[in-house]
């Protein structure tokens, strides 16, 4: 038999030592995947998979950072939701908000901030092109407000509403402060069908942590803060 030759060895030496150091490699890569992508799901609600509030609020304020008065802060909730619950099921329920995440991504575009803040309340920040319109409010009520047709066949009748605040109606890029008038247009044109574009005198109320002073569940925030 031939005698291998002498730099055989030294190549098989390098290629145990680079196949050793590329094991706990190949694990930590993997485990920075997996770190990240929990990372991801947790910063989502698992529901409707948009943004949660911390998430929501960040890429949000990054939009207005960026864009200023080329942009639209949004409020929606939709009305009497607890009856659907109570009627239907809360799997009703779940399905009426997950359809409308999805409406409401859609309208927005896959560049914009959209969150569920928690219960049957949406948020959305995004960039506009050429100002906002009524026109424009029209169409994403018209899609909120299609009926849900759940997996047993009936169909559920949803109604919303939405406020809208732009900086420059407002006089500020601060995200706080656009939500806060947004909410308090949406109260001023609750069970309308329309969405309220926020004014002035809107952004002027007063708030409980960056909320409409008032407005369902500020007292118990005040209380907690």
């Amino acid at each position: 038999m031939a005698a291998r030759p002498q730099a055989y060895v030294p190549c098989v030496r390098r290629a145990l030592l680079l196949a050793v150091l590329a094991v706990p490699l190949l694990g930590w890569a993997l485990h920075a995947i997996a770190l990240q992508r929990r990372l991801a799901s947790a910063s989502r609600d698992p529901l409707t998979g948009l943004l949660r509030r911390d998430g929501y609020t960040a890429k949000a304020q990054q939009i207005l950072d960026r864009y200023g008065n080329d942009t639209v802060t949004l409020i929606c909730d939709l009305d009497h939701f607890k009856e659907i619950n109570d009627r239907l099921g809360h799997p009703a329920g779940d399905a009426v908000l997950a359809a409308t995440a999805q409406r409401l991504a859609k309208w927005a575009g896959s560049t914009a901030a959209v969150g569920r803040l928690g219960g049957d309340e949406f948020a959305l920040t995004t960039r506009l092109g050429s100002g906002l319109q009524h026109a424009c409010l029209a169409r994403l009520m018209s899609s909120l407000t299609q009926p849900v047709l759940l997996d047993d066949g009936q169909v559920v009748n949803v109604e919303a509403s939405v406020g809208a605040a732009t900086p420059d109606a407002i006089g500020t890029t601060n995200l706080s402060r656009l939500l806060r008038a947004a909410d308090a247009a949406l109260y001023d044109g609750k069970h309308t069908g329309r969405a309220t574009i926020a004014g002035a005198r809107h952004g002027a109320n007063a708030s409980v942590n960056g909320r409409r002073a008032g407005r369902p569940g500020t007292r118990d925030l005040a209380q907690a803060s």
